[in-house]
C-alpha cells in the first residue's frame, strides 16, 4: 500500500477536529437559550450516563485494533482475519455494554425520568461499534473521514435550526446529535469494504487478543477518573460556582490540547506499523520528527494561552468568568507534560506492546491527582483542581519517560533536539514581549487580541528562521516544494 503523507493527513485530521470544536461553539449558544435549563440538564445527563456504556463496548479495541491491524495492513488475508477477529469481540463488548445498560435503567428508579433521552443515545453504542473508526486509522484515509464528518455536521446543524424551535424539543435534539453518528456510522461500515471484508467468526484467539484489550481498558477507564475527579471533588467539596469556573478553564484547556493532538495523531498507524514489521530506522525518524514537531507548536500555544487567558475567558464565557483566568493560566503548563506522555504512550510504548507500564502510569497519576485535590481544594478552590491537574500530567509525562528511555533518550539528548528547544524557547520570549506591548499599546480589546495573536505568530517564526530551526526550515521546504509541484 502507498503511504499517504503525514502532512496531508495531519492537515485533514486538525481540520476535522477544528470544525468539531466550532460546530458547539456555534450551536450551543442557540441550543442554550432554547431549551432552557432545564432541557439542557436533561440532554447533558442522558449523554453522560450512556457515555459510560460506550466506554465499555469501546474497551480498548480502537487503540489495539490500530496498533496490530497496522501490521497486516499489506496482507489482504491477515487483515481480513484480524478485522473480523476484532469486529466480533466489539460486538460481543457492545451486548454485554447494552445488557448493562438496560439493567441499570431496571435498577436505579432516579434513571426513570430520562429514560427516553437515555435510549435514543444509546443507539450511538452499536452503530460506533459499527462504525469501524480503526480501520480508517490503519489505512490511514484521513480524507474520507474529514468528508464524511463535515457532512454529517452540516445537516445536522441544519435540522437542529428546524426540529429544535421549544423548551419541549430536547428529545429532537437528542436524536439530530445521534443521527449525526449514526449516519457517519452506516457509512463507514459500507465504505470499510473497499478496505477489509468483515464477518462474525468464533474462531478467534480469545487470550491473544483479550489481555493488552483489557489493560489499555484499564487505561482508559483511570483516565476518565483523572479527567473527571476534578470537577466532581470540587463540586462535593465547594459549590456550583467554583464548579463553573473551573469548568471554562478546563474546557478551554481541553480545547487546545486536542487540537495539537490532532495534527500528530495520525502519525499513530504509520508508527504502529514499521514498529510492527521492525522498521527501526524509518520510525526513529518519524518519531524524532513528532517529538521536535510537538515541541514546535506546543510551547508557543501554551505561552500565547498563558498570555491571553484573561481575553480568551472573556471571548468563551463573558465577564463573570473572568475569575477562572488564573486557573487557566496554570493549566497552561499542563500542555507540555500531556502532549509529551502521550506522544510516549501512544507512539512508543503501545506499539511496542507496553501498554501496562502506561496502565501503571495511569493509575499513579490518579491517585496523585485525587489526593492532591483533597488536600488543596478547601485552600486553593478551582487554582488547587488546575495544580493537581499539572502535577498529575506532570507525573504522567515522568512515568512515560523512564518506561520509553531505551528509544527516547536517544532523540532528546541529540544535538538537534537541543536546537530545537532553545530556538523555541527564544521564540516564545517574543511572544511574551509582543503580548506585553500590545497591552499597553492598545485600549480596545479587540484591536489588543487580534495584534497580539499575529504579531506573535510573526515574531515567533521570524526568531525561528533567524536561528535557522531545522523543524521550521523542513516545513518552508515543503510547503514550497508542494506549491511548485502544483504551480
Amino acid at each position: 500500500m502507498k503511504n499517504k503523507s503525514l502532512g496531508l493527513n495531519a492537515f485533514l485530521n486538525g481540520l476535522k477536529s477544528t470544525l468539531n470544536l466550532l460546530f458547539p461553539l456555534i450551536t450551543f449558544p442557540y441550543v442554550s437559550r432554547v431549551l432552557g435549563v432545564k432541557g439542557i440538564g436533561v440532554y447533558n445527563y442522558s449523554n453522560s450516563i450512556v457515555s459510560y456504556f460506550l466506554l465499555i463496548a469501546a474497551l480498548g479495541i480502537s487503540t489495539y485494533a490500530i496498533r496490530e491491524g497496522a501490521k497486516y495492513r499489506d496482507d489482504k488475508k491477515q487483515i481480513n482475519e484480524f478485522a473480523s477477529e476484532i469486529f466480533t469481540i466489539n460486538i460481543c463488548s457492545t451486548l454485554v455494554s447494552y445488557i448493562l445498560l438496560f439493567a441499570c435503567l431496571i435498577i436505579f428508579t432516579n434513571l426513570h425520568d430520562y429514560v427516553s433521552c437515555i435510549l435514543i443515545f444509546s443507539v450511538q453504542i452499536f452503530f460506533t461499534t459499527l462504525g469501524m473508526d480503526w480501520v480508517y486509522s490503519i489505512y490511514e484515509d484521513y480524507a474520507y473521514i474529514t468528508v464524511r464528518s463535515i457532512s454529517f455536521q452540516i445537516i445536522s446543524l441544519i435540522l437542529l435550526f428546524i426540529f429544535v424551535r421549544s423548551k419541549n424539543d430536547y428529545l429532537n435534539y437528542a436524536i439530530i446529535t445521534v443521527f449525526s453518528s449514526v449516519g457517519s456510522n452506516i457509512f463507514n461500515f459500507v465504505h470499510a469494504r473497499m478496505f477489509v471484508k468483515v464477518k462474525l467468526t468464533w474462531d478467534i484467539p480469545w487470550k491473544h487478543h483479550l489481555l493488552p484489550i483489557f489493560i489499555i481498558f484499564a487505561s482508559n477507564v483511570a483516565i476518565m477518573v483523572f479527567v473527571n475527579s476534578d470537577i466532581t471533588i470540587l463540586g462535593i467539596m465547594k459549590n456550583t460556582y467554583v464548579v463553573g469556573l473551573y469548568s471554562v478553564a478546563a474546557k478551554v484547556y481541553s480545547i487546545i490540547k486536542n487540537l495539537l493532538a490532532s495534527l500528530l495523531i495520525v502519525t499513530v498507524p504509520r508508527l504502529a506499523m514499521l514498529m510492527g514489521k521492525r522498521r527501526m530506522n524509518e520510525y526513529n525518524k518519524i518519531l524524532t520528527k513528532v517529538i521536535n514537531m510537538l515541541l514546535l507548536f506546543t510551547l508557543p500555544a501554551m505561552t500565547g494561552l498563558f498570555m491571553l487567558s484573561k481575553e480568551v475567558v472573556l471571548i468563551i464565557s463573558g465577564r463573570s468568568f473572568l475569575a477562572a483566568t488564573p486557573s487557566l493560566q496554570i493549566l497552561c503548563f499542563a500542555l507540555i507534560f500531556s502532549l509529551f506522555s502521550w506522544v510516549m504512550s501512544d507512539c512508543v510504548l503501545i506499539p511496542i506492546k507496553r501498554e501496562k507500564f502506561v496502565l501503571i502510569g495511569t493509575v499513579i497519576s490518579a491517585i496523585i491527582n485525587i489526593c492532591l485535590n483533597l488536600i488543596l481544594i478547601p485552600f486553593w478552590s478551582e487554582k488547587a483542581a488546575a495544580l493537581s491537574t499539572v502535577a498529575a500530567e506532570a507525573s504522567m509525562m515522568i512515568s512515560n519517560l523512564y518506561f520509553s528511555r531505551d528509544i527516547i533518550s536517544k532523540i532528546i539528548k541529540s544535538g538537534n533536539f537541543r536546537n530545537n528547544l532553545l530556538s523555541s524557547l527564544l521564540g516564545c520570549s517574543g511572544i511574551v514581549l509582543i503580548c506585553w506591548l500590545c497591552d499597553i499599546g492598545w485600549e480596545s480589546f479587540f484591536l489588543k487580541t487580534l495584534f497580539s495573536i499575529i504579531l506573535s505568530v510573526v515574531i515567533y517564526g521570524a526568531i525561528l528562521i533567524f536561528l535557522n530551526n531545522a523543524t521550521i526550515i523542513s516545513i518552508m521546504k515543503g510547503i514550497k516544494n508542494k506549491f511548485i509541484k502544483y504551480k
